[in-house]
C-alpha cells in the first residue's frame, strides 16, 4: 500500500515486527461509533526531529536500543500490537469491526537519508516533500488493516537517521486511537528510553472502550463486507508550510480578540487558540480569495475526556473526540474582525451538548456514517484543525536532547487542513502545520497581516 519513492533520499535500511516482551491473553476489544467513523481515513502520522546523537550510539546500536524501548512500550499499550478483524453476523448482512489483541506486533523501521540535514526541515517554513519519507504506511485507510492480507499492523514507527539528526515517525491507525492516545504512547516511549522506566505517577492505559447501556457492543454495521464503505480519492496538489507563534504573539492575539468583544457583555472570554484559529481563518480566507457572500466554515475538535460521563479524564486509549463546526461568510469573517470570529469558534466549543452527543452515538448504530477525505474540504471555503497545543511533543527526550521540531506527514492531506501543536518555547507558544493550495498558500506567506504574528524559521 505504500507508494513508491522514486529518487527520495530516504533508504529503508530494515523492518521488523516489534512484539510486546510479556504475553497477554487474547483480548477483543469492541470498537465504539467514535472509532468506527474513522475507519475510513488514513492513519495519524506525527514526528519529531531529534537532534544528533552523542558519538558511538548511532546506526544499528541506536536503533537496536530504540526498538527495545518500542517493545516495552508496546508491553503497556499491548492493543497496539493487535489487529483489526472482522466479524459477519446476521447470516452477513451485518459486520462489526474489533482490534483483536494478538499480541502479533507493531512494525520498527529503520532508514537512513545522509544526504538530509535538520536544516533543510526547519529552514523554511515550507515543509520539503522527502518529509513525507520519514512516515510508514502512507496513504493507508484504516479500513486497510482489515481488508489486507497479511492484515497491516496498526501501529508502525520509522526511525530516519540524517546527515546530522534523527526523524522518528509513527503511523497509527485512527480506528484504534487518537491524538490523545497517539502522544501518550510517543510519551512512554521516550521516558522508558531515556529514563529505564515510566514514572509511577502517569496513568494506565485504558483500553476498554465508553458504550452507551441502550448501544452494547459490538456494533453491527449494515453492510455484508467492510470494502463496501471505503471510497478512495485522487490526492489533489497540495502545499504545506509550518508556522510557529512565540508566547508573547500568541498573548497579543488573545488580548485584541477579548478587547474587540469587550462592549459585549454576554461574550465568553476568548482562548489563546481560538485566537490563533480566527487570525488563521481570515488570513486563509483573504489567500483563498472567497467572495464576500460565499460559504465559509471552520471544523474544530471537542475533547470528550472528563466531560463525558463514564469517560476516564486520563488513560482512555479510544477515540474520545466530537466534531463543531463553525460556518459564516467571507465577508463577515473578513469585515467584523478578529474577535467576531474567534468568537464564533468559542461558540462551538461552548455549545458541546452530552446529551446530544449521546443521541448521536445512539443514531449512528442505526445509521452510521463516515469521513471521507474526498468530501471534508468540499467548496473550497472549509478549515479542519486537528491535534491540540496539550499534547507533549517537546518533552519526548529519548536521552539526548529535546525535539528540534515535530511535522505530520502526509496522511489526511486536504485543501483546508490545519494541525495544530504546542510550540518549541514554554509558556504558551503554538505551531500550525498548514496544507492549502499552492496558489493560495503563495499569498499566505507574503500576507503581511497573517506573518506579522509569526516567528521566523530556525
Amino acid at each position: 500500500m505504500q507508494p513508491e519513492t522514486g529518487a527520495c533520499p530516504v533508504r529503508i535500511v530494515s523492518r521488523r515486527m516489534i512484539q510486546p516482551p510479556s504475553e497477554e491473553p487474547v483480548l477483543d476489544i469492541h470498537l465504539t461509533p467514535w472509532d468506527l467513523r474513522l475507519i475510513t481515513i488514513d492513519y495519524i502520522q506525527k514526528g519529531i526531529l531529534l537532534p544528533k546523537p552523542p558519538a558511538g550510539v548511532a546506526g544499528e546500536r541506536l536503533v537496536d536500543a530504540l526498538a527495545s524501548s518500542f517493545a516495552r512500550a508496546l508491553a503497556r499499550f499491548y492493543p497496539f500490537a493487535g489487529r483489526l478483524a472482522v466479524e459477519h453476523h446476521d447470516g452477513g448482512k451485518t459486520i462489526a469491526v474489533l482490534l483483536r489483541c494478538t499480541g502479533e506486533g507493531a512494525e520498527f523501521i529503520h532508514a537512513a537519508a545522509p544526504g538530509v540535514a535538520v536544516a533543510d526541515i526547519v529552514g523554511s517554513v515550507r515543509i520539503p516533500p522527502v518529509v513525507c519519507a520519514f512516515f510508514p504506511l502512507n496513504h493507508v485507510l484504516g479500513a486497510d488493516a482489515a481488508t489486507e492480507s497479511p492484515r497491516l499492523p496498526v501501529l508502525s514507527a520509522q526511525v530516519t537517521e540524517l546527515a546530522d539528526g534523527v526523524f522518528v515517525g509513527m503511523s497509527l491507525n485512527h480506528t484504534v486511537g487518537d491524538g490523545t492516545a497517539f502522544w501518550e504512547f510517543f510519551n512512554a516511549w521516550s521516558e522508558i528510553h531515556r529514563d529505564g522506566e515510566i514514572p509511577t505517577t502517569r496513568p494506565l492505559p485504558l483500553p476498554h472502550r465508553f458504550f452507551l447501556d441502550s448501544c452494547p457492543a459490538p456494533v453491527r454495521m449494515p453492510f455484508g463486507e467492510l470494502r463496501h464503505i471505503v471510497r478512495r480519492f485522487e490526492r489533489p496538489a497540495l502545499e504545506e508550510c509550518f508556522f510557529t507563534f512565540s508566547a508573547a504573539s500568541i498573548r497579543r492575539l488573545k488580548a485584541r480578540a477579548n478587547n474587540e468583544i469587550m462592549a459585549d457583555a454576554a461574550a465568553a472570554r476568548i482562548s489563546s487558540l481560538q485566537a490563533l484559529l480566527a487570525h488563521l481563518w481570515r488570513a486563509v480566507s483573504r489567500a483563498r480569495r472567497l467572495p464576500s457572500g460565499q460559504e465559509t466554515s471552520y471544523t474544530v475538535v471537542i475533547g470528550c475526556r472528563g466531560r463525558v460521563d463514564g469517560i476516564p479524564a486520563q488513560g482512555y486509549m479510544g477515540n474520545a473526540v466530537v466534531f463543531g463546526k463553525a460556518i459564516s461568510t467571507a465577508g463577515e469573517i473578513l469585515d467584523k474582525g478578529l474577535g467576531w470570529t474567534a468568537r464564533q469558534l468559542n461558540r462551538v466549543v461552548a455549545s458541546f451538548d452530552e446529551a446530544a452527543m449521546e443521541e448521536w452515538l445512539h443514531r449512528w448504530t442505526r445509521e452510521p456514517d463516515f469521513y471521507y477525505i474526498g468530501n471534508l474540504s468540499s467548496g473550497g471555503g472549509a478549515l479542519v484543525t486537528g491535534s491540540s497545543p496539550r499534547f507533549d511533543v517537546f518533552g519526548n527526550d529519548f536521552g539526548w536532547g529535546k525535539p528540534v521540531a515535530v511535522r505530520c506527514g502526509t496522511a489526511n492531506m486536504l485543501d483546508g487542513k490545519m494541525t495544530v501543536f504546542e510550540g518549541p518555547e514554554r509558556g504558551g507558544s503554538m505551531s500550525l502545520q498548514v496544507c492549502i493550495t499552492p496558489d493560495a498558500l503563495e499569498r499566505l506567506v507574503a500576507d503581511e497581516e497573517f506573518m506579522d504574528a509569526v516567528s521566523m524559521p530556525m
